[in-house]
């Protein structure tokens, strides 16, 4: 199966490794991923500082090596919220919760351009200790650790 899914990936925090796991499993060993990583001008946006793209690219490079996954895997420049999903020859989007309505929004324009509607796969968050969901904001404002323990 082919799949997509998309983000910033910062810092690479348990949320975004469960998502990540979740696609190249939804994919299995014969299919592929390819993982939509938001350029450095798109990421900008954000109400909090992110590293560089190749920063984030090496990071999540070293995860999914080491995860061991047998899918193939590609990462492809986002610059918007939609990137080639609009487009591409592909079987099932992977989101999280918070991202579900993009997903949807995907698929309305897919249909308007003609193509067809493609699987969409919400993952629920991970939760930090305190019962709220792991993010990149909360682990930038040091209130978690990109593993969701509290940092007293």
């Amino acid at each position: 199966m082919k799949v997509m899914v998309g983000g910033t990936f910062d810092p690479l925090h348990d949320g975004h490794k469960r998502l990540l796991s979740r696609s190249f499993e939804i994919a299995g060993p014969a299919g592929s991923v390819a993982i939509g990583l938001t350029t450095d001008e798109f990421a900008g946006r954000k109400s909090h500082p992110v590293r560089s793209y190749e920063d984030r690219r090496r990071d999540l490079e070293n995860f999914i090596r080491s995860s061991g996954f047998p899918a193939e895997w590609s990462i492809e420049p986002l610059s918007d919220r939609y990137g080639s999903a609009l487009d591409a020859d592909f079987d099932a989007l992977v989101v999280s919760e918070d991202t579900f309505p993009v997903a949807a929004e995907i698929n309305r324009k897919r249909e308007e351009r003609g193509r067809r509607k493609v699987d969409v796969y919400r993952i629920a968050c991970v939760l930090a200790e305190d019962g709220r969901w792991i993010s990149s904001t909360r682990i930038y404002r040091g209130e978690i650790d990109p593993h969701g323990r509290l940092i007293r």
